[in-house]
């Protein structure tokens, strides 16, 4: 605020900033949400919405057959870990590399906030890679559908959200189809080990925490995704390679790629790239849209996946698996309901009975004639 006074006139001029200025002073636009080069501003939020959609399925579909393609390589289970700190190097590399084709190349999150963030995302995909080792993946896939709840508790305690009937019931429905999903796994092949459900578990946790924490964030400082991909992952990094040169667990998992670079290394390289696309467009989604429905979205996602993996790799099936997936459509509609209440009205059990009442009258009065 600028104060100017003139003691010829008597007057005090006050100049008020704009909303920009007083956001931050590196903002050049609030509006602008550019993914992989193409600037999402241009297009209404429909458009918006199937674009970040499209671009989740395809890239995260394919990187879900290139997880468990990789962990099926044999002997490569015990080094999880050593995954997870190649794919924060190529992510690092992928972020650095598009924040170079920006103009303002600036960082606007704090470092001490990125810090928490990288900490945060190393627990959500370094246990959750870990825990493979341990799980079979449609079981680990499912373990992560669940956190559609963890996800509204944290909206709740760390931005004050409140949520309708609709997203509490969305939420319902779909964790209990992939709890019944999850019951049906154990019955026909139980292949559950203690160690990965804990790992899981607290993968879970953490991803429950991060999607609120990045979604206040980019709001607040109007960050690019770019920005948020290469500062949390590069000292994700960091973090990943003291512990395993700490624990001792780097050398023997670099010696046993080095054996065979191409179904490693590659099989990481193309992990990496495709799920580096994808996380872009999962920012997209929670910058435009909120942590909720980018949850939705993306436990849509993991529901095909589970249905590749059953395609492209052999495993034993059971019904169960249809009708628990039926109850997690159920939730993903009822998300999609809740977000557009305004515009899809559904008739309400009060407004069924008098239509029905209405149908026999019209009935008896046809038959009378």
């Amino acid at each position: 605020m600028d104060l100017k006074f003139n003691s010829s006139r008597k007057y005090i001029s006050i100049t008020v900033p704009s909303k920009t200025q007083a956001m931050s002073p590196h903002i050049k636009s609030i509006d602008d949400i550019v993914v992989l080069g193409i600037n999402l501003s241009r297009f209404n939020r429909l458009t918006q919405f199937f674009i970040c959609v499209a671009g989740v399925f395809v890239f995260y579909l394919i990187y879900g057959y290139l997880q468990e393609l990789i962990f099926s390589v044999e002997g490569f289970k015990p080094y999880g870990w050593y995954l997870t700190l190649v794919q924060f190097a190529f992510y690092s590399i992928f972020g650095l590399i598009e924040l170079q084709l920006i103009q303002d190349k600036r960082r606007r999150i704090p470092g001490k906030t990125y810090m928490i963030i990288a900490f945060l995302t190393v627990g959500t995909m370094g246990l959750s890679n870990t825990s493979l080792g341990f799980l079979n993946y449609p079981t680990q896939v499912i373990f992560k559908c669940c956190k559609l709840i963890p996800v509204m508790l944290g909206g709740v305690f760390i931005q004050g959200k409140r949520y309708n009937v609709a997203d509490v019931s969305a939420a319902l429905c779909m964790s209990l189809g992939l709890i019944w999903f999850t019951l049906a796994d154990s019955t026909v092949a139980p292949n559950f080990n203690l160690t990965g459900v804990v790992l899981i578990s607290l993968a879970l946790c953490a991803d429950a925490v991060i999607g609120n924490v990045q979604e206040k964030v980019m709001k607040l400082h109007n960050a690019s995704n770019s920005e948020m991909v290469l500062y949390s992952y590069s000292i994700g990094f960091v973090y990943i390679l003291l512990g395993l040169t700490c624990t001792s667990g780097l050398g023997p998992a670099v010696t046993f790629c080095a054996k065979d670079p191409i179904r490693t290394y590659g099989y990481a390289f193309l992990f990496s790239l495709t799920g580096y696309f994808g996380i872009s467009f999962v920012l997209a989604l929670i910058k435009i849209f909120g942590a909720l429905l980018a949850v939705t979205v993306t436990t849509g996602r993991k529901a095909m996946t589970i249905v590749l993996s059953f395609i492209f790799f052999a495993k034993p099936f059971t019904f169960q698996y249809v009708w628990s997936g039926f109850l997690v459509v159920l939730g993903i509609f009822l998300n999609v309901y809740s977000k557009n209440m305004d515009k899809i009205r559904l008739p309400s059990p009060y407004d069924l009975i008098n239509k029905m009442v209405d149908l026999r009258k019209s009935r008896t009065l046809a038959q009378t004639v």
